[in-house]
């Protein structure tokens, strides 16, 4: 019974899964035939002819569409095209959005602010830790963005871009900000602090970055906007209501007229220097469209810590999920096209917070080591866990996305079994049919698991499918077939090149 009511939870969309592995060759196959259908009589020696030109057809728009995906296996994606996380962050996101960024003209930030930490490498293999600046900035092509949506805290954002340049990465030109964005100042941080300390044995586990409270100034509609920094006359009074504020609402927040005065100098330096990258980054995008340049949007974070879908109020402050491209960046819904998940093959977590399947023995101490599960931003170990199906196959459902990028599968190397989390079995013994919004339902439910064999093999090396071990391809094929989703990029290692495209 319980298993016929789980495969009723995972019934895969095998037409959906089929139409995104063959759209390249559906659509050159359908404009071949339409051209040999207008050159054909009638009778049974045409029909046969017909039959033969449309085979044949057929057979050359395979060979076109295998010849363009080996010269370059992302040919085929959208003008917009998005790079979101599906689960609690740290799913790799930046290195896919470093390699497709060679392809794309713009990339951007739509959301959040320095909580996020994306690792890249260059071609030489040179590692470098982002927070702010996006992934794309390596490509020397590329135009950065940092989007309306997201939160910027200047002194961290010059201490980023000093730090790339000072490697031999140019940003000025190549890096703009939203004058609609909002400034997040260091009192944000010092009162994200407070804040955590006054929930005591409930803390959200936040990075301490401000990030809450300046989206919180945001809200109350109290909050200083880049565009502010070109009025200086009236930076001081926006300023001091929102110290004034900070300090009516923490004891431990000392606040006087002499900090006011040390803040608005620092941010005149501040204005100047940053005015060469404030633009008005919603007009930039919709000309960058209209001009048929390619957009990228990078998302910072991950749909399970999403205010409104994620497990509340162990969340982040904003909307990583697909809604957040459309308010952080100012695009139009149905300018966007290809929208790629990317997943580990495993499951992290950083902070507090639900974590169905987390494993607190040797296996999650072994899982932590051998994937290096330590946080960018904060250095935090990381919760890990088997994969999570049903918060996995939750992330889909919202965000609707054409293909998945699995990440850090060579992490599983030397396991004998593997496990997937399939199911949830709630605390009155019914599995349930969704993630739950109820936290109390969530830290009760019981997992249930679906055992797959492992592999003993170091597949970092790997750059084809095939050449996978067997049991490598089938636990890949057994997540596609429970989500209906095709996984079109494999990661087996933390280097550009370290990447399977399917």
């Amino acid at each position: 019974m319980a298993s016929a009511l789980i495969s009723d939870l995972f019934v895969p969309n095998l037409n959906g899964f089929s139409q995104e592995k063959k759209k390249r060759q559906q659509g050159l196959r359908s404009g071949f035939a339409h051209s040999v259908n207008l050159h054909l009589a009638k009778g049974p020696i045409a029909r046969q002819s017909r039959r033969i030109k449309c085979n044949a057809s057929v057979v050359e728009a395979d060979a076109i569409a295998e010849a363009e995906k080996a010269e370059d296996p992302f040919r085929s994606l959208s003008q917009v095209c998005a790079v979101l996380g599906t689960q609690w962050g740290d799913e790799g996101k930046g290195k896919l959005v470093d390699v497709l960024a060679q392809r794309y003209d713009i990339v951007a930030r739509c959301q959040g602010g320095a909580n996020a930490g994306h690792t890249i490498y260059n071609s030489e293999g040179k590692k470098f830790a982002l927070h702010l600046v996006p992934s794309g900035i390596l490509n020397e092509k590329a135009l950065c963005v940092i989007g309306n949506g997201a939160v910027v805290h200047l002194p961290g954002l010059f201490e980023e871009i000093d730090g790339l340049e000072s490697n031999g990465v140019s940003c000025q030109g190549r890096l703009l900000i939203s004058d609609r964005a909002h400034l997040l100042f260091d009192f944000h941080q010092a009162i994200d602090g407070m804040r955590e300390a006054e929930l005591a044995g409930s803390l959200v586990g936040t990075t301490k970055r401000g990030i809450g409270p300046c989206y919180a100034s945001k809200v109350t509609r109290n909050g200083i906007r880049v565009s502010d920094l070109r009025h200086m006359d009236t930076f001081p009074e926006k300023l001091d209501i929102l110290l004034h504020d900070a300090a009516s609402r923490f004891k431990g927040f000392e606040y006087s007229k002499s900090v006011l005065q040390t803040e608005v100098e620092h941010y005149k330096r501040f204005s100047e220097r940053i005015e060469p990258y404030i633009a008005d980054t919603v007009h930039l995008m919709h000309d960058a469209f209209s001009s048929g340049k390619k957009i990228l949007v990078e998302g910072g974070q991950a749909t399970m810590l999403d205010v409104d879908f994620g497990t509340y109020p162990f969340v982040t402050s904003s909307n990583p999920s697909a809604g957040g491209i459309c308010t952080g960046l100012g695009i139009a819904p149905r300018h966007i096209g290809d929208m790629i998940g990317v997943a580990k093959a495993y499951t992290t977590r950083v902070g507090s917070g639900p974590y169905p399947t987390e494993l607190l023995d040797e296996a999650g101490e072994n899982l932590r080591s051998a994937g290096h599960e330590y946080g960018t931003t904060t250095g935090r170990p990381r919760r890990c866990g088997w994969l999570d199906m049903v918060a996995l196959k939750y992330s889909c459902q919202i965000n609707g996305f054409s293909a998945l990028n699995l990440t850090k599968l060579d992490v599983l190397s030397g396991l004998s079994r593997i496990r997937l989390g399939v199911a949830y079995k709630g605390p009155d013994g019914n599995l349930l049919k969704s993630f739950p919004a109820d936290l109390d339902i969530l830290q009760n439910v019981e997992v249930i698991y679906e055992d797959l064999p492992g592999w003993q093999a170091d597949i970092s090396s790997v750059r084809r499918y095939q050449d996978l071990p067997s049991a490598a391809c089938l636990y890949v094929e057994r997540i596609e077939s429970l989500l209906g989703i095709p996984i079109d990029y494999i990661g087996v290692g933390p280097g550009r090149d370290a990447l399977i495209v399917k």
